[in-house]
């Protein structure tokens, strides 16, 4: 049996495994891409995202769009014209020795395969979304690598140990005969390993589940989804009986333009692993059309010109389809973030699961948000997390220095000094983080505390010996100026602020 071949701005890969068969298939390239923004409709529709998308297909794309929004898209960055849908993931940056970021060189846009497995495939229908991929997640728990699949047991058909293997970072090197099969290494290398092996860059690559339960959506846009015992191909388990379009991204960076520079690849949610890569879909296609290709585009080439069913664009013409910019964006620059990642996003290499930053705007934006909501009266604010639930962790020092100032939920960092619990309070405003930490290392038989920025005007921080710490606001009336879309962050909000002080002895 043969495998699949994709020859696109001329390399050549391996998809899949000589062992595994299709009938029929099609690539789409995305050779254009329509933005770089922090916009993620599925996540945080209607303010920006946490971090950066590189953003390909229908140009009706924005911070709340819906399949009726795609559909009246003007263009669209991809080759096949009758497709208006969203193909969205996170970007990838070098972070430099400087301490810039610098945006990677994305090679030919994105490439999506509609891959045809299984009996029955069905078309995604009119308001279908889903994700794959976890962006928090910063470890991995399925063997390494992985074991072939005539002896996988069933710790390795679990849902998460297949969405565990459902992420590849392919090194590529053209003059390597065989290639590296897709989806067989599941972290993204680091500097070296990439310098010195993969010459031509790196590709990601990202399989959506394809057995379906007939939702539209879930409220974690992944449940109403599974994936086949074999990643790609097998047996549906029980409930997700239907079978859809198998859907996968591969997106090339090239690396090599860094080659020999010091520093490391981060992806745009502060991932060095890997581990955290995902991708988000709308379906745009008009449902009966892509039946109609589903059923009739089977030719085993794979190349959209042997469908005769399709209208094809040039790159020129994918190239000039752009999205709007929101106006809360217009001032940010993704591509040239500077000394942060957009959105502040921390970097975060595990092996515990990331906690993400509620995004934030541009600081003017934000500033003009902010007075605009609470009459200037002064920025809302929560403490994070209440203290005193469970055990603290083992002791550790503190650091040197604060870390650099950025928003976060809800996080707690327990230290003990001198036989006393310090907990790190950040009070968080749009713009503005607090922390409170333990300073100096040495036991001085006073548990000094120290600001890290200043506090917003409404909060006052009162330091105390003994390890006591109260945060607590001046000011008595609630601002109701949050977005709706941070319930749990509102919640949080909302219960801290009636609470007013917090002691930890």
């Amino acid at each position: 049996m043969a495998p699949i071949l994709s020859c696109v701005a001329g390399w050549t890969t391996v998809f899949l495994a000589a062992v595994t068969t299709v009938d029929g298939f099609w690539r789409l390239p995305c050779q254009g891409r329509s933005g770089l923004a922090r916009i993620d409709p599925l996540i945080s529709p209607g303010v920006p995202s946490s971090h950066a998308h590189a953003i390909h297909g229908g140009s009706n794309f924005g911070m709340d769009s819906t399949y009726d929004d795609l559909r009246a898209s003007e263009c669209t960055s991809c080759s096949v014209t009758q497709d208006r849908s969203a193909y969205w993931t996170p970007a990838l940056y070098f972070l430099g020795s400087n301490g810039e970021y610098q945006l990677v060189t994305q090679v030919g846009g994105t490439l999506v395969y509609y891959l045809l497995y299984g009996d029955n495939i069905q078309a995604y229908p009119a308001g279908f979304r889903m994700i794959a991929g976890d962006t928090s997640r910063r470890n991995i728990t399925v063997p390494v690598p992985d074991p072939p699949q005539s002896n996988w047991g069933p710790s390795d058909q679990t849902q998460d140990a297949l969405a565990q293997k459902a992420i590849g970072f392919n090194c590529l090197d053209y003059s390597k005969n065989p290639p590296e099969g897709s989806l067989s290494r599941h972290n993204l290398p680091d500097k070296a390993f990439l310098d010195a092996n993969c010459k031509d860059g790196v590709r990601f690559e990202l399989m959506f589940p394809s057995c379906w339960n007939g939702e539209l959506d879930s409220p974690d846009h992944k449940s109403h989804l599974a994936y086949p015992n074999l990643v790609k191909t097998g047996t549906c388990p029980p409930g997700f009986d239907k079978r859809l379009i198998s859907m996968f991204y591969e997106t090339i960076w090239n690396t090599t333009e860094f080659v020999g520079q010091s520093g490391q690849f981060i992806i745009a949610n502060g991932d060095p692993t890997g581990f955290g890569y995902h991708g988000d879909f709308i379906a745009g296609w008009d449902p009966a059309f892509l039946q109609q290709a589903t059923d009739q585009c089977t030719n085993p080439s794979g190349q959209i010109q042997d469908c005769p069913l399709f209208t094809i664009q040039d790159q020129d013409a994918e190239g000039q389809c752009k999205i709007q910019t929101p106006p809360v964006l217009a001032q940010e620059n993704c591509a040239s973030p500077g000394g942060q990642l957009p959105g502040e996003a921390a970097i975060q290499s595990g092996p515990q699961p990331a906690t993400e930053a509620p995004a934030a705007t541009s600081a003017a934006a934000a500033s003009s948000a902010s007075a605009s909501s609470s009459g200037g009266a002064g920025a809302e604010f929560a403490v994070a997390q209440a203290v005193g639930a469970g055990s603290p962790p083992a002791p550790t020092p503190p650091p040197a220095a604060p870390p650099a100032a950025a928003n976060h939920y809800a996080t707690t960092l327990w230290e003990t000094i001198n036989g006393t619990e310090v907990v790190e309070i950040l009070v968080t405003t749009t713009e503005t983080t607090v922390v409170v930490t333990a300073a100096p290392a040495a036991p001085t038989g006073d548990n000094t505390f120290v600001v890290a920025r200043a506090a917003p005007a409404d909060v006052a921080v009162e330091k105390r010996a003994g390890g006591d710490v109260d945060a607590q606001p001046i000011m008595r009336q609630h601002q109701h100026h949050h977005r709706d879309t941070n319930g749990h962050l509102n919640h949080h909000q909302h219960h801290h602020y009636n609470r007013r002080h917090y002691h930890r002895r």
